[in-house]
């Protein structure tokens, strides 16, 4: 693996940001059943994906809404 390249965990965790979820747990039911991780990991490697230059490169539509929902989040605290 280059420098370049995401890894395939990486990966994985934006394409299940990218998909829509039916409701609560579904998305976290998930997280553990197909990368094998805790909802909490899942979420410290997202948000270092937020910063990730590689990771707008490759799905710049979902890096960048969810960059728009961090700094929502930021200016109501």
């Amino acid at each position: 693996m280059t420098a370049e390249e995401l890894s395939e965990q990486d990966l994985a965790v934006l394409a299940v940001e990218r998909t829509g979820w039916p409701g609560p747990g579904a998305k976290e039911r998930a997280i553990r059943e197909r990368l094998g991780i805790t909802p909490t990991r899942y979420y410290q490697l997202l948000n270092a994906l937020l910063d990730d230059p590689r990771a707008l490169e490759h799905d710049p539509v979902t890096i960048n809404r969810l960059r728009r929902v961090r700094d929502q989040r930021r200016e109501r605290r």
